[in-house]
């Protein structure tokens, strides 16, 4: 597999977004955004997923941070699938568990070419600093509707807010990197019994 890498900007009335991603990184992150605990979670995927990011982003946070964080993970969503490329050769499927003291989540995630999110998450706190952690469930959804992948979140326990937030970002970033890396005894071949991803 050849190194792959795209950029992607998406302009609207909500929000400004230009995001870059190599997938075969060392989980380097330039992120500019105006949320800061998602620049920290954004850290996560990068660090954790061996992604690189630089993600230039603003948006209408005067409203709320509801359009921004929405629009990111809906152009992260993008710019993976275009690096993701042809999906010959690709591990396909990824899974992690991720604890941070007393919380711990579990991805599983599918490039599967069929958009879907089946997250349980029961957050403690309805917000985390000025960060909704209903925002987190939008943010995947973004982002799973535009890398066409399925994936699992799981939030298995967990007493504060942003430990529970922080495990699944982790464990986003760890199922990505095992699901989006080279199968050497794959390679050319789509991990696919039907031919088509």
């Amino acid at each position: 597999m050849t190194q792959r890498t795209a950029t992607v900007t998406r302009n609207t009335l909500e929000s400004q977004i230009t995001i870059s991603v190599n997938l075969d990184g060392t989980g380097k992150a330039n992120l500019e955004t105006p949320v800061p605990f998602l620049n920290h979670m954004l850290d996560q995927i990068a660090r954790h997923g061996l992604v690189d990011l630089d993600i230039q982003a603003t948006g209408d946070t005067h409203i709320d941070d509801h359009h921004t964080v929405e629009d990111i993970g809906i152009t992260l969503g993008m710019a993976v699938a275009e690096a993701i490329g042809d999906k010959k050769g690709l591990t396909r499927y990824g899974h992690s568990y991720v604890p941070l003291d007393e919380a711990l989540s579990r991805v599983v995630m599918d490039f599967s070419g069929r958009p879907g999110l089946i997250m349980k998450a029961d957050f403690v706190r309805s917000q985390v600093g000025g960060f909704d952690v209903d925002l987190t469930r939008e943010f995947f959804q973004g982002f799973v509707n535009h890398a066409l992948v399925t994936l699992h979140i799981d939030n298995l326990r967990g007493a504060n807010a942003h430990h529970q937030v922080e495990t699944i970002f982790k464990a986003f970033g760890r199922a990505l990197r095992m699901a989006a890396s080279a199968d050497e005894r794959m390679a050319g071949v789509l991990p696919s019994t039907k031919g088509h991803l």
